[in-house]
């Protein structure tokens, strides 16, 4: 059989990889031996994985995870695989470049303490939708002081509104004039000043000027104003929860949700805030491609558990006729997006089942 077989350290020449990567890559069963010789130990390769070990150098080379290097090797879905890599990475060089573009506006903002302002002009019904579309998911724990806000970030011609109680997240983006060309730091402004923006938005006129500080936030109409301090934190990175990759995407009536949302069985489970109690619903995919809530899926059915009043405060902050969600399995993030407003939209966090 030997004389059929690649040894080790003639597979390790021929493909580039160490003796010890491919014991490694054993343990983990991504290259495993055709044979391994059960008086030493000595791990022995079938010709044809010469190729295979070739591919896994290719494979490292791009950073592709352990688990989607086992997946292409052994032939499921690769081309889905490879692509979901190719968009991290282009994603990641965009990160790049915006946290560089950040870099430079903090050290001139550091040499030059007058330019740390920005005046933003924005629409006020526009500016009162954004507000209504994020305010649900901001966190109300004093324990949290850099969520206990909404996120104003502005980015080229947008203005995005950022807000997360860590079990969910919500996004709103607005036109805004006055924004600079690249990527800005953005200002947390605490929640009792969101709520009063808020209520000055409901009597405001056509436009309201936004100011954008180092340690204030303002808004001016002509005939108001409101302004407060703003905390000196950092709020966390959110585009990582933006790159979503769902297996599913469904449009479906959001007023047949919410009920079926309401209406449908569910379950307790200690995943709420600070471990409380909390209704859970499960949400799951039939075969025939249709969204039903069931309080025990079976273990095939594509399925995903969520807090039932968070589900529901997304659900009727988005308050379109349709919903465009996007399931990526019981352990990635639901999306809850309104088709035509791309930069809208909300993220649950799912609950495992016992």
């Amino acid at each position: 059989m030997e004389s059929e077989l690649h040894s080790i350290g003639e597979l390790a020449r021929a493909s580039g990889l160490g003796v010890g990567t491919l014991r490694y890559y054993d343990g983990a069963e991504v290259l495993t031996p055709a044979w391994v010789d059960p008086q030493t130990g000595y791990r022995w390769y079938r010709p044809a994985q010469l190729a295979d070990a070739r591919l896994l150098v290719r494979l490292r080379r791009v950073g592709l995870p352990l688990a989607d290097i086992r997946a292409v090797l052994a032939g499921h879905d690769a081309e889905h695989v490879l692509d979901a890599h190719l968009r991290r990475l282009e994603d990641g060089l965009a990160d790049a470049r915006r946290e560089l573009s950040l870099i430079r506006t903090t050290i001139e903002q550091r040499e030059h303490p007058m330019a740390t302002t920005l005046h933003l002009t924005v629409r006020a019904d526009r500016l009162a939708a954004a507000l209504d579309a994020v305010r649900f998911a901001v966190c109300e724990d004093p324990d949290h002081p850099a969520l206990t806000g909404v996120l104003f970030e502005p980015d080229g011609p947008v203005l995005r509104l950022v807000a997360t109680d860590r079990y969910r997240m919500a996004f709103a983006e607005l036109p805004a004039l006055g924004a600079p060309q690249h990527p800005a730091p953005g200002t947390t402004v605490p929640t009792a000043l969101v709520d009063a923006l808020r209520a000055l938005l409901s009597a405001a006129p056509a436009e309201v000027l936004l100011t954008l500080g180092a340690d204030t936030f303002r808004a001016e109409t002509p005939d108001h104003r409101i302004e407060g301090a703003v905390p000196a934190t950092d709020y966390p990175d959110h585009r990582v929860l933006t790159r979503l990759d769902p297996q599913h995407r469904l449009t479906l009536p959001a007023a047949a949700l919410r009920t079926a949302v309401e209406t449908g069985a569910t379950r307790t489970l200690p995943s709420g805030p600070q471990g409380a109690d909390c209704q859970v619903t499960v949400l799951t995919l039939t075969d025939d491609g249709h969204l039903t809530v069931t309080a025990d899926p079976t273990p095939d059915d594509p399925h995903i558990a969520l807090n039932r009043d968070f589900l529901l405060d997304a659900l009727r902050a988005a308050h379109p006729e349709q919903l465009l969600l996007e399931l990526g399995g019981p352990i990635a993030p639901l999306a809850i997006r309104t088709p035509g407003r791309t930069g809208t939209f909300s993220v649950l966090m799912p609950i495992r089942l016992p």
